[in-house]
């Protein structure tokens, strides 16, 4: 085998080259460890700042927490007492309309009654039946129950739909109040929070503003809107329920001053007609007892008239018997000339006495007549006074209304169901 030729040495390099060498490597090495030593004193004081900056910052910002759950806890606190001043006064409203609504049923006796009364005196027949002050009492009670009940209805519609916008406010407070809580609950999360607590962790672009964002002057005009229509519905429910309590009291009045008025007219009426019955039943008996005697009277007449028929034919038989005498005994004596008197004075008598008879028997059919009548009309008047005694004590019923017993107050609640709105998150 022939043998391996030896490996051509490297270039060979003088003394001088060598000490530059190391000399070059010694001034690198020296100007490495300035560069590190510049790298390492920065790094110390960006730590050091960084570190301070840190504090600071993560104590400012539990500062604005703490700051910011503070605020959002006071509006929750006057939210929270503006919806139970909205609860009381939708309670109040609705016992206001719960006695606007016992008024107006209260209405419905009033006017039953006043319609029965109406009813009652349109039975009357004759000229009893007659257009009296009752009557325009009457009439004037119903049209006052008639604007009463109008009224008052009125008034029941206008609490209704501001006890609807009393619940849609007590809505949005509730709303607010609920967003207070759950906002509240979250900054108090993130106040707790520690670079040691397990929650936290790297998020996706957690800069970006959140569609739907407001402002803090939004923020807060928001609930100070709510609170100043809460207040604005609060007042406006405040002055319903006063002028309902005014107009109930002075409709109240009015119907009790017409009662009283249309009772007095009734009993002044009443008493009128029994006066006027009196006054016809004592006609009546003394128009019967003239009756009786007229007719005891035409007896009389018509006998006097019979026996001076009879008288009259015994003057006629006379003067006849006498035409019969004969001769010179024909004689015109006195006894001729008084019967002659007698029959003339008998004739006349029977005519005076006749026509005496006619004139009593014309007059006792003429009394029979307004007997009749009057019987009649006592008829009527005693029925007529029948019916307005029953009006009496028809409005008798009245007498409760004017009564005045304390309402009943019973415990209300709102449209949950409970007594005081209770919060979602409580």
């Amino acid at each position: 085998m022939m043998s391996a030729l030896p490996v051509k040495p490297g270039p060979h390099h003088s003394v001088s080259e060598w000490s530059g060498n190391n000399q070059q490597l010694s001034a690198a090495a020296q100007q490495e460890r300035h560069v590190s030593r510049a790298i390492r004193q920065e790094g110390r004081s960006l730590r050091d700042s960084s570190n301070c900056q840190t504090i600071w910052d993560e104590s400012d910002t539990s500062r604005r927490l703490s700051d910011r759950a503070w605020d959002v806890a006071r509006w929750k606190e006057v939210l929270e007492t503006c919806a139970q001043r909205v609860d009381e006064e939708m309670g109040a409203l609705t016992l206001s309309k719960e006695q606007t609504e016992q008024a107006l049923a209260a209405t419905a006796l009033r006017l039953e009654v006043s319609t029965e009364c109406l009813t009652l005196r349109d039975g009357r027949r004759g000229y009893e039946h007659v257009t009296d002050p009752v009557d325009e009492q009457l009439k004037k009670e119903v049209a006052l129950i008639e604007r009463a009940q109008q009224v008052l209805q009125q008034h029941i519609d206008k609490a209704f739909e501001l006890l609807c916008v009393l619940q849609e406010i007590r809505h949005r407070l509730t709303a607010d109040i609920q967003d207070k809580l759950d906002a509240l609950d979250i900054d108090m999360t993130c106040l707790s929070l520690t670079i040691k607590s397990p929650q936290i962790s790297l998020k996706t672009n957690p800069t970006r503003i959140p569609s739907g964002s407001s402002t803090p002057q939004e923020w807060v005009q928001f609930s100070h809107n709510n609170v100043a229509r809460a207040h604005e519905a609060m007042q406006a429910s405040q002055q319903m329920r006063e002028d309902t309590s005014l107009t109930r009291a002075q409709l109240q009045n009015e119907l009790d001053i017409q009662r009283r008025a249309t009772e007095f007219a009734l009993r002044k009426r009443n008493h009128d007609e029994e006066q006027a019955c009196s006054e016809l039943e004592w006609q009546i008996r003394r128009t019967e007892d003239e009756v009786t005697e007229m007719e005891s009277d035409i007896h009389g007449l018509d006998a006097d008239l019979q026996a001076k028929t009879a008288s009259l034919k015994l003057v006629h038989t006379r003067l006849e018997n006498r035409t019969n005498r004969p001769g010179m005994d024909l004689c015109r004596d006195e006894v001729q000339y008084g019967l002659i008197s007698e029959a003339h004075q008998l004739e006349a008598t029977i005519v005076a006495l006749k026509q005496k008879l006619s004139e009593a028997q014309l007059s006792l059919q003429k009394m029979k007549l307004h007997l009749a009548r009057m019987l009649q009309d006592l008829s009527r008047k005693q029925e007529g006074l029948s019916l307005e005694q029953r009006s009496m004590n028809s409005r008798t019923r009245l007498a409760s209304c004017s009564d005045k017993s304390p309402v009943l107050l019973v415990p209300l609640t709102n449209s949950s169901g409970r007594s005081d709105m209770q919060l979602l998150a409580q």
